[in-house]
């Protein structure tokens, strides 16, 4: 009368292909065969850091509320839909990063650590904070973790005043000296997830062979969908769909490049034009491994430090970088806040279709963890003080969202890394130059 329960790890595997699956009711506990029964609450953790460049403009980022996000500031606002499951916390500061540069703005984020002053290759920072949380809860995922970009990171030497460019084009290091590369190409990142293992000649033959990854799994999907009940089924086709989709968005892509191959300085080759177009297919694709559970640990960087990126899809034509420097000019920091804003409205994005994606007894957000900010706070005097930080998501039931935390003193931004990986089952006595945890950020709301 009991059936076996469906390994966790079971994936469709076809011609250079491995397609991971979403957790399932099957996957859960035995099921007996004269009743089924729901999912148990998903105990997996996941962590995710998504990195905002060259600060923001403070007035239209901090939250009017005291203690409550009643009411979200212009540029939160996107974050609207999604307020009762994020933080805003406030007053938060880099002690390490100083003194203040884009290269340790940057290299501190996820480090809170003092990058080594040299142009060359003898270059010394931390482990990050993601990358402990990889050695732990990434053990047991085909990623032990994943780094992802929007622009190329290739300008090597000195890139800001003194400082070698590994320390800007790299947010996670598994070690002091071992600076992590991100991949902003997203048919790279594809194939990495769901490509099978194995000699680089033979898979991009395999690639050659079908137009579709998923036409290489159609058999065993076929199988599969025969053994699974009916919300199994459909969850089960809704994630394929979504897989889909995003394949098709990335050939569009390359499409598109072939037949316009103008050179990008800054960006792959291969990608879509449109900026918003790329970032949220590096949100898809993070999604899909969070799902897949192929990956329980992601770091994002939205732009280089420095960059000169402009954004006419909202109406600013003139580079990031030399807006930050604004001497105070209201018209150059109105752009930099719509840039901060556009950044926000992509995440915000992202954490929706988070929480639409059921996982156990309740979404993928609910089973997440994400911080979201910056290195620095105000871009134009290099300050990392009253960092703009948000943190988002449920961390299984022990993120308290709808809140606004706001230290009357400056306090180490370690503490929170400290907090969020003793949130996701990896403790530590203490992490960079940390005070203690905030434990406040995980307490019932005083009003």
């Amino acid at each position: 009368m009991i059936r076996k329960a469906l390994p966790r790890r079971t994936a469709l595997r076809g011609m250079g292909a491995a397609l991971a699956l979403p957790l399932l009711d099957a996957m859960v506990a035995p099921l007996t065969a004269l009743a089924e029964t729901p999912a148990a609450p998903a105990k997996l953790r996941r962590l995710g850091f998504v990195y905002m460049p060259m600060g923001c403009d403070m007035s239209r980022w901090a939250p009017p509320g005291a203690e409550t996000l009643d009411e979200l500031s212009p540029t939160l606002s996107p974050l609207e839909a999604m307020k009762r499951k994020i933080a805003v916390v406030s007053n938060l500061e880099l002690r390490n990063a100083y003194p203040g540069t884009h290269a340790t703005s940057n290299a501190a984020f996820l480090s809170a650590a003092k990058a080594k002053r040299t142009e060359s290759t003898d270059y010394h920072l931390g482990t990050t904070v993601d990358q402990l949380a990889a050695q732990q809860i990434g053990r047991e995922t085909p990623l032990p973790s994943l780094e992802l970009s929007m622009d190329l990171m290739s300008v090597v030497g000195q890139c800001d005043n003194g400082y070698a460019c590994v320390y800007q084009n790299n947010l996670s290091w598994s070690s002091p000296t071992t600076p992590l590369p991100a991949e902003a190409h997203p048919r790279l990142v594809f194939e990495s997830l769901f490509g099978e293992q194995g000699a680089g000649p033979d898979r991009r033959a395999a690639l050659r062979r079908r137009a579709s990854l998923l036409d290489s799994v159609t058999e065993e999907f076929s199988s599969l969908q025969k053994t699974l009940g009916p919300a199994d089924r459909q969850r089960v086709d809704q994630y394929l769909t979504s897989v889909r989709d995003v394949e098709r968005r990335i050939q569009q892509a390359e499409t598109a490049a072939r037949d316009n191959p103008l050179p990008d300085r800054d960006r792959p080759t291969g990608v879509p034009a449109s900026y918003a177009d790329h970032a949220r297919l590096m949100f898809d694709l993070q999604l899909l491994a969070l799902q897949g559970d192929i990956t329980r640990v992601v770091t994002f960087q939205l732009a280089r430090e420095t960059s000169n990126r402009t954004y006419p899809e909202i109406g600013v034509n003139e580079p990031h970088h030399p807006l930050t420097h604004h001497g105070n000019d209201p018209e150059m920091i109105a752009k930099v806040a719509r840039i901060n804003r556009f950044h926000v409205s992509l995440f915000a994005e992202f954490l929706e279709k988070l929480d639409a994606t059921r996982e156990g007894d309740g979404s993928l957000l609910d089973h997440s963890l994400y911080l979201y900010g910056s290195g620095m706070g105000n871009p134009n005097v290099h300050d990392h003080v009253n960092l703009p930080i948000v943190v988002a998501g449920g961390a299984a039931g022990k993120m308290q969202g709808g809140r606004h935390l706001r230290f009357a003193e400056p306090t180490p931004l370690a503490n929170l890394h400290l907090t969020l990986l003793d949130k996701v089952g990896v403790r530590l006595d203490s992490f960079a130059d940390s005070d203690g945890k905030m434990d406040e950020l995980f307490q019932p709301l005083s009003i």
